[in-house]
């Protein structure tokens, strides 16, 4: 993990994602690459060039790079090499291309989450990254003084078509040095025999050389629920999950539980695409 990229809006959520990105970074000698996105009309930006003569980009390009600045200034990332970056497009779209530029081994957003008709007509912009993503993303709710990652849970129905994910998260899991509870949550809708469960997961843990793990199924009424609840009940200090990246009208019927988790649990959660 040599590169971390952090998308801005210079909020609160924004700076707390940074101080963890800056944690990570100081634990294992990666630099951060700063993305801010103006959302201007793409029509008034010259494509072959980082700035443009319409003048509110030129204004905003300015206020940007005078906040780049002030943040760059702040304690914690003293020592740390930061690139800073400034794109015109929409934020899941800077954060996918961004990632390909300058080959982005993982991406660390804030968000305060978003709920009932926004969330459903809308999304966050967090969620849109999520679901968009190749790269890992971790999304923090809260500010972290220390960023210690004990407990992780991996939280997945442990189908075939996931192991890519597994896999990616257990050698993530591995840097971190943690503990990883393997969940399955069964519940009235989705309900399986534990002796199969524990088939697929005992052939999930058979797939990679990591024995720090336990294996796990939990009843609830909801796959989200029981996976909040578990972690709740492990004080879990990170969820890991794997997303589809569903997208249009199939997206919109059959939602994304990895993407419901990002925006309503209180816990830090990452994302690995199938």
């Amino acid at each position: 993990m040599k590169k971390i990229l952090v998308p801005t809006d210079f909020s609160t959520q924004a700076e707390n994602a940074l101080k963890v990105a800056a944690q990570m970074a100081r634990a294992h000698n990666a630099e951060i690459y700063l993305l801010h996105i103006l959302e201007i009309p793409l029509q008034k930006v010259d494509a072959m060039s980082s700035h443009s003569d319409l003048p509110e980009a030129v204004f905003f390009m300015k206020l940007a790079h005078k906040k780049f600045e002030n943040l760059l200034d702040k304690d914690y990332l003293h020592d740390i090499v930061v690139h800073e970056t400034v794109d015109f497009n929409e934020i899941f779209k800077g954060v996918f291309h961004t990632c390909k530029k300058h080959d982005i081994d993982l991406v660390i957003m804030g968000s305060n989450g978003v709920s009932g008709l926004k969330e459903m007509l809308i999304g966050s912009n967090t969620e849109k990254v999520v679901r968009t993503s190749e790269t890992p993303v971790l999304v923090i709710k809260k500010e972290h003084e220390t960023f210690n990652i004990e407990n992780i849970v991996f939280a997945s129905d442990f189908k075939e078509e996931r192991k890519t994910a597994y896999v990616k998260a257990i050698e993530f899991t591995k840097v971190l040095g943690a503990k990883t509870h393997l969940l399955m949550v069964n519940t009235p809708q989705r309900f399986i025999t534990s002796e199969h469960a524990n088939e697929r997961m005992q052939d999930f843990a058979n797939s990679s050389n990591f024995s720090n793990s336990s294996m796990n199924i939990y009843n609830d009424v909801t796959i989200e629920k029981g996976i909040m609840n578990f972690s709740k009940s492990v004080n879990a200090d990170l969820i890991v999950m794997s997303t589809h990246g569903r997208q249009g009208i199939s997206h919109f019927f059959n939602g994304s539980i990895s993407e419901d988790l990002v925006n309503h649990a209180k816990r830090p959660v990452i994302t690995f695409k199938v």
